[in-house]
């Protein structure tokens, strides 16, 4: 689809540059594959790899993207966190007992034995999340290390004792505490003069996260609920800052969505869903300050002290980013993580910059991305899915369900096989569930749970009431589904 390359109707693009140069590309710049020579050339620069080294790399964190799926679904309880091992290409998973340890190999990870799982973990700190009004302006923020399985809390190198006692207070293990000084001095990184991007009310700026379904997502920093925006033309349907920092910006017609990110050196990265990348993954963010810069996912779940109040829930990178970068966004390979919130340092001396998940935003707002990619690229085989004719649509964010068909149940009035077939969106991980009806409530008979995005489900029931259960284990976008009854 053409887009306009007036400046009024600018294009919805992620992480929109300069007005000027969105109208030198608007009709000429390609959407780039994963593989890109701009993300090569990023990763270079930013995390001092030679060119076979960044090919190596992005081959060996899809691999790793693929294990994690699958290892979380299998140790459940007994997951004790994962990350990406730039040493050996590998995923490395914690486990709690040899039981885990044995599912995790078998996966294909290597195995580390820790003391907490990760709900443990998140539990913890989720303590201190509830405790945040009380924490010590000394106490810069607070995060999972799942590579060191522990609860880290950064102070003040002179007050790390009010980190000790803010920890205690909040119930965290002594064994899984660990302090950390700190000179971080987060801030959100909004810049009020006007240039790039969008712009707020009268002339705030603010970078485009992701394109999605009626607008596109950002920074709840940026702006209030209801504040209107211009290149785009749309305003904040909903925002949410200090404790979280996200928001959905609806846009006016005549923009055109774009499932890409701009990488800034004439092109554009194709966005194919919003699967978590896991612990030491490369992520490249995007923004109109300082463009298209890449580091590594330090932990995931942090929370972070700003002036104007904690945040908690965010992804730590060693990516830089400065004012105006904000909102923009942050992309593993083809899978969007997340919006940028904020930071210390800047892209001269480097720093630590934050980002609010992208599917926690999905979810609060109940949007989907737009993306460049269609259905899984390996679908069932329409050869296991003879039967099955009846078809379903829909779409779901990352942890959403629906019931099919149509939100009701069926009746089957014999014996025999249901059949289903689902196809969900690139890159993501979505479930099947068969379930009957026994007199009292719901029950799931059969199922599929694979790390794919497309499961088919084969049940030999009696007769009764029936409903499809269609879960986004991660990831978001469309689905189909195919069905077939006695």
């Amino acid at each position: 689809m053409a887009r306009p390359v007036t400046a009024l109707l600018g294009a919805v693009v992620v992480a929109t540059g300069a007005v000027v140069a969105l109208a030198q590309t608007a009709n000429s710049a390609p959407v780039d594959t994963v593989h890109t020579a701009s993300m090569h050339t990023a990763l270079q620069r930013d995390l001092g790899l030679s060119a076979q080294a960044a090919t190596t790399r992005l081959a060996d964190e899809a691999t790793a993207l693929r294990v994690d799926r699958r290892v979380r679904k299998g140790l459940g309880h007994r997951f004790g966190g994962s990350w990406y091992d730039a040493a050996t290409g590998s995923l490395v998973v914690g486990a709690t007992d040899p039981a885990a340890a044995r599912t995790a190999r078998a996966s294909g990870a290597r195995v580390r034995m820790v003391a907490f799982s990760e709900a443990a973990l998140d539990s913890m700190k989720a303590k201190l999340d509830a405790r945040r009004a009380a924490s010590p302006r000394s106490v810069v923020g607070w995060h999972v290390d799942v590579t060191t399985n522990s609860v880290v809390v950064l102070a003040r190198p002179d007050a790390l004792a009010d980190a000790h006692r803010f920890a205690a207070a909040g119930g965290v293990d002594a064994k899984a505490l660990r302090v950390q000084a700190s000179t971080e001095a987060p801030r959100t990184l909004i810049d009020v003069v006007g240039g790039n991007a969008y712009y707020i009310g009268s002339g705030t700026r603010c970078s485009v996260g992701f394109s999605v379904n009626g607008g596109f997502v950002t920074a709840g920093h940026c702006g209030r609920t209801g504040a209107t925006t211009s290149q785009p033309s749309g305003s904040f349907s909903g925002s949410s800052f200090p404790g979280d920092d996200m928001a959905y910006v609806s846009v006016a017609a005549g923009n055109t969505l774009i499932g890409a990110v701009n990488n800034y050196s004439g092109g554009r990265v194709a966005v194919a869903g919003s699967t978590d990348a896991p612990v030491g993954s490369s992520i490249c963010r995007s923004g109109s300050t300082t463009g298209w810069r890449c580091g590594t996912i330090q932990a995931r779940n942090s929370s972070v002290t700003y002036p104007e109040g904690t945040v908690s829930g965010l992804i730590r990178t060693s990516a830089c980013a400065e004012p105006g970068d904000s909102g923009g966004s942050a992309i593993s390979g083809s899978q969007a993580q997340g919006v940028t919130s904020g930071g210390s340092g800047n892209c001269s001396s480097g720093g630590t910059t934050y980002f609010q998940p992208v599917n926690e935003i999905l979810q609060r707002y109940g949007r989907t991305l737009i993306t460049s990619g269609g259905g899984d690229p390996n679908p069932p085989d329409p050869g296991t899915c003879s039967g099955a004719t009846t078809r379903y649509t829909g779409s779901l964010s990352s942890g959403g369900q629906q019931i099919q068909p149509n939100g009701s149940y069926y009746q089957s009035t014999t014996s025999g096989t249901h059949k289903g077939c689902l196809t969900g969106p690139s890159g993501s991980d979505f479930d099947l569930y068969l379930q009957k009806w026994n007199g009292s409530s719901w029950a799931s008979v059969a199922s599929g749970t694979t790390a794919s995005a497309s499961e088919t489900v084969s049940y030999n029931g009696t007769s009764g009431y029936y409903r499809w259960l269609v879960h986004a284990y991660s990831g978001s976008g469309s689905y189909t589904l195919l069905t077939g009854k006695p």
